[in-house]
């Protein structure tokens, strides 16, 4: 009878570890989803103070997509980023730093073995005639109340700037992207 008990405790040690490894999970990917359809823009502006463009924000229940529209913009590839304070004075710095408020932060760069930062984007490309027509998902942002990412709607709000250059999503602090060109205050919708 012992042999018989001591085989079944046996046998159910490894499920029980497998078990605890599971449940001791605390993230949880149903918990982590946003409510889908919220949605926001941000008028973008050249420098000049000319609008340029928008950005429209659409909520995704694992993420943030983008839609990037705008004219006058130097053909070819441009960084863009979500940045931390939603002002956009030319030169456009009064949108401060990148979004990355968790901690640690984490430090710019899609390729980066130490990163994403919160606000990093793919690259998006200008025409010949300086036109972008582009859609980016991140699932580093959010604008419903909860899910995915960092909040975008906080007190000081959020910005969508375009660089004159492209990332090269490695180096620091953004990827030489250089100047900001245009901006753009997010804002609900």
């Amino acid at each position: 009878m012992r042999l018989i008990a001591l085989a079944a405790v046996t046998a159910t040690l490894p499920l029980a570890a497998c078990a605890s490894v599971i449940t001791s999970n605390p993230v949880d990917p149903v918990m982590v989803r946003a409510t889908p359809g919220d949605f926001g823009e941000a008028q973008l502006v050249a420098a000049s103070g000319a609008r340029i463009g928008r950005a429209v924000l659409t909520q995704g229940p694992t993420g943030l997509l983008i839609r990037i529209e705008a004219t006058g913009l130097t053909p070819g590839w441009h960084g863009v980023h979500i940045h931390a304070t939603g002002e956009c004075a030319a030169p456009f710095t009064s949108a401060g730093a990148h979004v990355n408020h968790g901690e640690p932060r984490a430090p710019h760069g899609l390729l980066n073995a130490e990163g994403p930062d919160d606000g990093d984007l793919p690259n998006i490309f200008a025409a010949a005639d300086g036109a972008i027509n582009a859609e980016v998902f991140t699932t580093q942002a959010r604008i419903a109340r909860a899910g995915p990412g960092q909040w975008l709607w906080d007190a000081d709000g959020s910005a969508i700037v375009i660089h004159a250059n492209a990332d090269d999503h490695v180096s620091q602090p953004i990827g030489g992207a250089g100047d900001r060109v245009a901006c753009g205050v997010m804002a609900a919708g």
